[in-house]
């Protein structure tokens, strides 16, 4: 595959313009809760799958900050989009930082850059109560091949994707938090539809149920060890890339509220126009969130290289933090955004619609649940030393 040449342009240039595609198809991809197929060609034909990707193999090694401000505005757009740019560089981060040095996983990432390749993950697991850190999956190396079988609940976008990331025991024998990352090229994997994706929300992430089979060469199995590479990249890169789409998601209401007020200001001249103090507080509340993402984007990039720093209990707390509040202020202002454009807002058709927004936004706790996220933060809380 050859990308189109569009050296001249920035990235958030080339965004703006996949952005402005997203928008155009994201009530058709919600209606029939399809992958948005369109946005994510603009992404791959203008090099956004490849961004992260250092610049030695080809990518533009943008930064987290950089990735963050470009899945804001997809996430203006489309919901699903944006989602699917964020899943998407978690996984190729997680590669390009942890190569220790492994010809094979180097030449996947080179691929990734010259191709555009869509890289999803498949880190859930059917039997293991939603603990991502757990695996009941194996990697079989007994019969000559390297093989593994993983029932997982949900693979977003894996019929559409050319690498899948999954996650599984290092060895039959190996305990179940001994896990390794695979790269499975989409040929060399079978996947099963075993469950629907008929929801209220983020419907275009096509985030079926899947039995996954794969086979693959032994050097597909990345040798450094998935808890390391979670902690140090998966995690954080996630928790502020899919902030970073909510507060894209909270912008595109407060703007639908905004253009409301105003249009009920023009219908009564010399008067404050209900909702209006209402937007206010919106608008506050949007900065809050604005100053959130940006701060985690740079403290990550601050530290990228400093093995500690990501490792430590503070920075691992404040990426938990980051997920619950950033996820519990999407779903609240788009839910305030409604208050203000009332039944306007509530259709589902028209120009002040936040339909679509509001559903989308009530997936964001449950990915992964905010209940999970936040014992996790209690247990790191609890064994940290100091203050």
């Amino acid at each position: 595959m050859t990308l189109i040449s569009i050296a001249p342009l920035s990235l958030l240039e080339r965004a703006e313009h996949a952005a402005g595609i997203a928008g155009q198809f994201a009530a058709d991809v919600d209606v029939t809760a399809r992958f948005p197929a369109e946005a994510v060609a603009a992404l791959r034909e203008s090099g956004l799958l490849a961004a992260s990707v250092p610049r030695r193999f080809g990518g533009e090694g943008a930064s987290l900050t950089e990735l963050a401000q470009v899945a804001e505005l997809l996430g203006a757009a489309c919901s699903s989009t944006g989602m699917v740019f964020a899943m998407h560089h978690s996984q190729v981060l997680s590669l390009s930082r942890h190569l220790a040095g492994a010809p094979a996983i180097e030449r996947v990432v080179s691929r990734i850059a010259a191709d555009g390749l869509l890289v999803a993950s498949a880190t859930t697991e059917l039997g293991v109560g939603g603990d991502v850190r757990s695996s009941l999956c194996f990697v079989d190396a007994s019969g000559g091949a390297t093989t593994l079988v993983k029932n997982t609940p949900v693979i977003s976008y894996g019929s559409e994707a050319d690498l899948i990331l999954v996650t599984a025991r290092r060895d039959a024998d190996s305990a179940p938090g001994d896990q390794v990352l695979v790269v499975c090229d989409r040929a060399d994997t079978a996947l099963e539809r075993t469950g629907t994706w008929d929801t209220m929300g983020l419907r275009g992430t096509s985030s079926f149920g899947y039995l996954l089979t794969a086979t693959v060469a032994a050097e597909r199995v990345v040798p450094v060890a998935y808890e390391t590479i979670s902690t140090e990249t998966m995690l954080p890169a996630a928790h502020v890339l899919w902030a970073a789409v909510w507060l894209g998601m909270a912008r595109s209401a407060t703007d639908i509220s905004r253009r409301y007020v105003r249009a009920t200001a023009r219908r009564s001249i010399g008067t404050i126009p209900a909702g209006a103090t209402a937007l206010v507080g919106l608008v506050a509340e949007l900065e809050r969130f604005e100053s959130l993402v940006a701060s985690s984007a740079h403290r990550f990039d601050e530290i990228a290289d400093d093995r500690d720093a990501l490792g430590s209990v503070g920075f691992v707390v404040s990426m938990n933090n980051l997920k619950v509040t950033a996820s519990t202020l999407v779903a609240d202002m788009v839910a305030r955004a409604l208050n203000i454009t009332g039944i306007s807002g509530f259709r589902n058709d028209g120009p002040y619609s936040v339909s679509r927004l509001f559903r989308d936004a009530q997936g964001a706790a449950l990915m992964v649940h905010n209940d999970r996220i936040t014992a996790n933060t209690a247990h790191r809380i609890l064994i940290q030393k100091g203050s």
